[in-house]
């Protein structure tokens, strides 16, 4: 329930975006990501900034090329996503958090039940979450040779 309370502290009025992460917020995930690899250059980057390009990007449906010119460059966020995405580290930071909303709420970290309408079956049974992915990948052009003009017969 909104009280006084609860409205200051999810207040978002004092930020550059509204999608950027608060201090609080930040704590939370940073012990999450994954340190820079070893071997290489130090990080240059400014990790919370390229979570808030993400947030940013997420929240607000924008392009990549539309993401504001303070933010790092979409080419950074997106390398930084990508790699997220395929290290488990976003799964992890989600993951982590569902389980802190639920035990704030006062519920057991794991459902103990579920709902499934025929509608949720459906979409499972084409593909559910591995379809998604596809949607974020360029689509590739088919060397093979088309078929279906050499196999239709041609009526005299």
């Amino acid at each position: 329930m909104w009280t006084d309370e609860t409205r200051l502290r999810h207040d978002r009025s004092g930020l550059r975006y509204t999608h950027d992460l608060m201090d609080e917020e930040w704590t939370e995930i940073e012990a999450l990501i994954p340190p820079a690899k070893p071997g290489g250059n130090k990080r240059t980057v400014n990790v919370r900034e390229v979570l808030n390009g993400i947030m940013y990007l997420l929240g607000t449906g924008c392009q990549w090329r539309d993401i504001p010119k303070d933010l790092p460059p979409k080419s950074t966020v997106h390398d930084y996503l990508d790699r997220w995405d395929y290290d488990g580290t976003l799964e992890l930071i989600h993951h982590t958090l569902y389980i802190k909303c639920r035990e704030q709420a006062g519920r057991e970290a794991s459902p103990t039940a579920a709902v499934i309408d025929s509608q949720s079956v459906k979409s499972a049974e084409k593909g559910g979450p591995a379809s998604i992915r596809m949607v974020m990948t360029r689509g590739r052009k088919s060397k093979a040779r088309s078929v279906t003009s050499s196999s239709i017969r041609r009526a005299c």
